[in-house]
């Protein structure tokens, strides 16, 4: 006699909200945990802020993806069931915490203090993040930096670091990596270095371009003019903030050293970011 599986239940916590996910079967059960494990939080009884379904569809390999009573979200294996959980996530935390900032970045952390490494789409923000992890730095986020503008701190996000592309030696991925779809998903469980789970201080932003023809990498600084025009390419919520968003990529740029990166060789990018964050952590220790 066949049993009809009961659906999972997960609830997140996610910038202050409550997101309640039901899973339909085992595998995309282990696929949220997986991705999403690290903002796991015990059920509460107030009503969540949030609330997803998850569905088997035929072929047996697709799924469908609900929020609240929209229509469901065809996804054609698990990997695109994550990219369109986050990305549908991402929208509503932004209508829903419109006082944050969200930048287009990585976010990692050094001794205290936040640097962001932000770049459109495929220029080696997540591949970088990945590799500087093997190097003391912990784990934020690989993509999403929701900047407190009052306090000028960034909030975590930690799903898990997303790769498109295996990563150069020495950084090799570890055993539980998780592949099913384009994408290559590393838990924040089998990262390197430890998950920051609570709002840290930003210190520093580096605006990536990757040039593979580059011998080695190079470093400029940004005057605020300029800092603030590229980070305003990397905002997903400008609108959202006074003048149009201006305003806060100013403060940012004159509150922060920024740095533009024309990134080649990992390994060498790493070199000359790590010397650059610790300049620059140890500078605001010593006025701190």
């Amino acid at each position: 006699m066949s049993v009809t599986p009961v659906p999972a239940s997960l609830s997140l916590e996610v910038l202050g909200l409550r997101i309640e996910i039901e899973c339909a079967d085992a595998p995309a059960t282990d696929w949220v945990l997986g991705n999403f494990g690290a903002m796991i939080a015990p059920r509460g009884r107030a009503k969540a802020d949030l609330g997803y379904r998850i569905r088997r569809e035929e072929p047996a390999s697709t799924y469908a993806l609900t929020r609240g009573d929209d229509q469901p979200l065809g996804c054609a294996d698990l990997d695109d069931l994550a990219f369109a959980l986050e990305k549908d996530l991402t929208v509503e935390l932004q209508l829903r915490r419109r006082e944050l900032l969200f930048l287009h970045a990585a976010a990692i952390e050094w001794r205290g203090y936040v640097v962001l490494l932000a770049a459109a789409s495929g220029s080696g923000k997540s591949t970088t993040a990945w590799a500087l992890l093997h190097h003391g730095l912990r784990y934020l986020s690989d993509e999403l930096a929701p900047i407190d503008l009052g306090t000028m701190s960034v909030n975590p996000f930690p799903h898990a670091l997303c790769l498109k592309h295996e990563p150069m030696p020495p950084y090799a991925l570890p055993a539980g990596t998780l592949r099913n779809g384009a994408r290559i998903h590393v838990p924040t469980g089998s990262l390197p270095s430890p998950t920051i789970a609570a709002p840290r201080p930003l210190a520093a932003a580096f605006l990536l371009s990757y040039q593979p023809d580059l011998g080695t990498p190079q470093l400029r600084v940004l005057g605020p003019a300029e800092a603030s025009a590229r980070l305003y390419v990397t905002a997903l919520n400008p609108l959202a903030h006074r003048n149009q968003g201006l305003d806060a990529m100013v403060r940012i740029a004159e509150a922060v050293p920024c740095f533009a990166v024309a990134s080649a060789g990992l390994a060498a990018t790493c070199d000359l970011l790590l010397a650059t964050v610790a300049q620059v952590v140890e500078d605001r220790e010593r006025v701190a």
